[in-house]
């Protein structure tokens, strides 16, 4: 539970069924990170979790306000995309510390969730230290006979995705080139919401007309936004009708997709070594408009 409102309603829908509901409180550890504003999510400011007094108060109240109530773990998650380990250890120890204090009073606290956040490598320039990490939080839970759980889902499967997109128009401008193609920010939203940068490398090199592109190239979609970009300032040897392969979109590539522009969503396709298999269809006009209403209207003259 991440507010007193949810942790009320929790309890009385257990009252009501007659059940005790295990559940783990979010404390807010107030931590910055070094990531984009969006997503830091452990700062005082954020709307995020409960401060760490107050989640002890909470919880050694418990049996008289929340009776049907079992609090059993603490939780944390301070941001998205984090390269360093220090922000983790040092929300992790204010954890263990609001632990140590509840459990010497009533020993209820099982379990620690550190949450995810852990940065993959969309640079290619280095990666997250997850072994340093990882050292350090056994050190710190070991002794204390804590269960650890853990949310890495960017760091599993962020660098198994890519965008396959192909090249439609090229334009050139005065100040700079564009390079347009048939994806957009509403099937890879993250370069227009965060700035974020993805690398981008063509699937087959023409063998005829090539346009060697200058570093003020931007790979865009065919979005009504001057924010429909998907790789600025990039240098390729690219024609109208290549294939380019955007990098690192498994990790909120597809799941942040929209209709937006009414652009039917792409197809998914799982390659595992030798074997290709489609595991979602690629949506279609008939598909964006099947649930629209329309029956029943007449023209009133």
């Amino acid at each position: 539970m991440e507010s007193e409102s949810e942790l009320r309603l929790i309890n009385n829908l257990a009252c009501g069924n007659k059940r005790k509901a295990d559940v783990a409180l979010r404390i807010n550890p107030d931590v910055s990170s070094l990531t984009h504003k969006y997503t830091i999510t452990g700062k005082k400011e954020s709307k995020f979790g409960i401060d760490i007094p107050r989640v002890q108060e909470i919880i050694l109240s418990s049996a008289q306000v929340y009776p049907c109530v079992n609090f059993c773990g603490i939780h944390l998650h301070i941001g998205s995309q984090i390269m360093e380990t220090a922000p983790f250890l040092k929300a992790i120890r204010k954890a263990i510390v609001l632990i140590d204090s509840i459990n010497r009073r009533r020993r209820i606290i099982r379990y620690l969730d550190i949450g995810g956040g852990f940065g993959i490598d969309y640079e290619g320039q280095k990666k997250f230290p997850l072994a340093k990490l990882a050292s350090e939080v056994i050190k710190l839970v070991s002794s204390r006979h804590l269960h650890l759980i853990v949310e890495p889902g960017r760091y599993i499967v962020g660098a198994a995705g890519v965008l396959l997109t192909k090249v439609i128009y090229i334009k050139e401008t005065p100040p700079k080139r564009f390079i347009i193609v048939d994806a957009a920010m509403n099937d890879l939203i993250r370069p227009s919401l965060y700035g974020a940068y993805h690398r981008v490398v063509p699937l087959k090199r023409s063998q005829r007309q090539r346009f060697v592109t200058s570093p003020d190239s931007d790979i865009v979609g065919p979005i009504c936004e001057s924010g429909d970009f998907l790789v600025r300032g990039v240098k390729l040897e690219v024609k109208e009708g290549d294939y380019l392969a955007i990098r690192d979109v498994g990790a909120y590539g597809f799941s942040m997709a929209s209709n937006y522009n009414s652009r039917p969503k792409p197809a998914e396709v799982l390659v595992d070594g030798c074997k290709v298999k489609l595991i979602r269809k690629r949506q279609t006009w008939k598909d964006l408009v099947a649930k629209e209403g329309g029956r029943g209207l007449s023209c009133i003259s």
